[in-house]
């Protein structure tokens, strides 16, 4: 399976600047970036050749593609033309999103298009902040909060251009919005483009370190966190029993059938029973990815731990409709959900 990475970020975050520098760094090259205009991008800098209608190769041996109609056919023409040697295969992918735009969709067009979901999954979404503007930016640009809210990675630009200050501030408030997002700073080169791009729950080896990650991240997210001048909350609801499997899958189906788009991101680690080991869910708005195993417990804390990010709907909602749920269906002597 290919990953698809997301690059998304409110305008002028700095986007366009860490493409750049993927386009030029050789260990990119098995990549794929996909663009909307070459133009926004500014490859006149990077020796480059067109190897067919639209797919440019660079010097370091990564493509570059314009999306055609709409990512769904340029995904599937990537793919259609690497197979048959048309240009050169790639192990990964790469979307640049607009500075306004939305990344859930990309996620949900990967995800339920049948052909595209045999040959790819998403990897990781990294999110552009910018050190100066970005504390406004939050305040008073809902596109900004949502890209933050569902990301994986978050990427505070320009920090040359801020003082430490302002930049702990603006941590502070992007792990407040996203607490399982790992926020890092970048001066605009030498990121760490290992952990931005390829450390993600799609790696076997790597995917205990990552959810290990999230809940070490959440733990130290204070409680009931909520953005005041947004309608954006996080929180963890901590379930101490064995869960039904079946049960909290018609749960969690129900629960963003009605509310999806209120639910932002959704990330967990299972006490499931019958089984030793968790099972690791994770999504985005209405798309919730196959459930993951781990052949070990990150911690020794066996409980089964759910974060969220929401929008317009509370915790309290959800963490009532759970143990409601689950308690419906639990033999006796079922848990409760702890808060």
């Amino acid at each position: 399976m290919i990953p698809v990475n997301i690059i998304t970020g409110f305008l002028g975050s700095g986007k366009t600047t860490l493409l750049r520098e993927i386009l030029s760094r050789p260990e990119f090259s098995d990549t794929a970036v996909i663009v909307n205009e070459f133009g926004e991008v500014g490859l006149d800098h990077i020796l480059l050749e067109e190897v067919e209608e639209g797919v440019l190769l660079m010097d370091s041996g990564c493509l570059c593609c314009t999306i055609r109609s709409d990512l769904k056919d340029t995904l599937r023409d990537l793919h259609d033309r690497a197979a048959r040697g048309d240009i050169p295969r790639f192990r990964r992918v790469v979307v640049e999103t607009t500075g306004l735009a939305d990344p859930a969709p990309i996620v949900s067009t990967i995800a339920a298009e049948p052909v595209i979901r045999n040959h790819y999954r998403i990897g990781n979404i990294i999110c552009t902040v910018e050190a100066v503007a970005g504390a406004q930016t939050l305040a008073g640009q809902p596109e900004a909060v949502k890209q933050a809210s569902v990301a994986d990675r978050i990427l505070i630009t320009k920090c040359d251009l801020s003082d430490a200050p302002e930049i702990a501030a603006l941590e502070a408030r992007l792990h407040a919005l996203n607490p399982v997002a790992a926020v890092v700073r970048s001066e605009g080169r030498d990121f760490d483009a290992d952990f931005l791009f390829a450390e993600d729950l799609g790696d076997a080896e790597r995917r205990a370190a990552e959810v290990a990650r999230w809940l070490e991240s959440a733990a130290r997210a204070p409680a009931h966190d909520h953005l005041h001048d947004s309608d954006t909350n996080s929180f963890v609801i901590v379930y101490p029993q064995p869960i039904d499997w079946t049960a909290f899958g018609v749960w969690l189906t129900a629960l963003l059938h009605v509310h999806g788009a209120h639910v932002l991101r959704v990330k967990g680690i299972l006490n499931v029973q019958d089984s030793d080991t968790p099972v690791v869910i994770h999504g985005v708005q209405h798309v919730v990815h196959p459930p993951l195993h781990l052949h070990r417990w990150p911690d020794e804390d066996r409980t089964s731990r759910i974060i969220f990010i929401t929008r317009g709907i509370g915790e309290g909602a959800i963490r009532h409709s759970l143990t409601t749920f689950l308690a419906a269906v639990a033999p006796a002597g079922g848990g409760e959900a702890a808060a």
